[in-house]
């Protein structure tokens, strides 16, 4: 018999998802984004606040097109994701795309512009209980296709490419001027600009352990970010174009949800 006893983190189960249950979950990091994709965003209803435990929000939402859809929050980070992307799995979704945020470290990829991950660079903990550090981290390329061509559609910057997925937010992507902590371990020092002549694309958190899961668990995962930072110029985050690049990235992610579910 089936369990539809609340799962730990995430507080919701297969059976709250009603009769036609969505296979499709966007994911994000900020609690903030995933309410805002559920409230505020034009064309998708919200049908249910699903669970709001430990900060991790989610909810039942439908597209103007008639399709299920889940909005998600993983947290901050692998540790957090890897969890929150279990019990995902185990509730039913076979498909998660992450809507997050970024760090350009190309001149090319600019503030406000998307980044489209076709793979990752994992240098993060939480990957290695899933599948051993040479496992790929690779996104499903057909989301990955999906993905450019919405954005392609919509008219919106973008730029597919390699992710550095990385533990911490400060001493891994090398910021020294705004980390209380301006002293960098030996390997860390440099390690932007070896990634620049790597052809890396963005610095974030999340998108290689999610990469190794899917590949491990067998569901299929994508990865759009909107950038906020341009790391060749600045580590800080551009407040001016911050909600540009987070409404691009919702933009996408949604028009490609529609484009595969048709």
């Amino acid at each position: 018999m089936t369990d539809h006893r609340p799962l730990y983190h995430i507080g919701f189960n297969t059976g709250d998802l009603g009769e036609l249950p969505p296979v499709t979950a966007l994911l994000c990091g900020a609690p903030e984004r995933t309410r805002q994709i559920a409230m505020t965003t034009e064309g998708v209803s919200c049908l249910k606040t699903l669970s709001e435990n430990r900060g991790l929000h989610s909810y039942l939402l439908a597209l103007d097109t008639g399709q299920p859809l889940l909005a998600a929050t993983s947290g901050m980070g692998a540790p957090s994701l890897s969890i929150v992307v279990n019990e995902l799995f185990a509730a039913g979704i076979r498909r998660i795309i992450r809507v997050g945020t970024c760090g350009s470290i190309q001149e090319r990829v600019r503030v406000g512009s998307v980044v489209i991950s076709n793979a990752a660079l994992c240098r993060q903990g939480a990957a290695n209980d899933v599948a051993p550090p040479e496992y790929p981290a690779a996104a499903d390329p057909f989301l990955t296709v999906a993905l450019a061509e919405a954005a392609r559609n919509l008219r919106i910057e973008h730029h597919v490419g390699l992710t550095a997925s990385v533990d911490t937010f400060y001493e891994g992507q090398e910021r020294v001027t705004t980390s209380a902590n301006p002293y960098l371990l030996r390997h860390l020092q440099g390690v932007t600009e070896e990634y620049r002549r790597l052809n890396i694309l963005n610095y974030e958190m999340e998108a290689g352990t999610l990469f190794k899961m899917a590949g491990v668990y067998g569901f299929s995962a994508g990865c759009i970010c909107g950038v906020l930072a341009g790391r060749t110029a600045s580590e800080s985050i551009d407040p001016d174009r911050k909600e540009l690049a987070q409404q691009n990235a919702i933009r996408v992610a949604l028009q490609a949800v529609r484009a595969l579910e048709l």
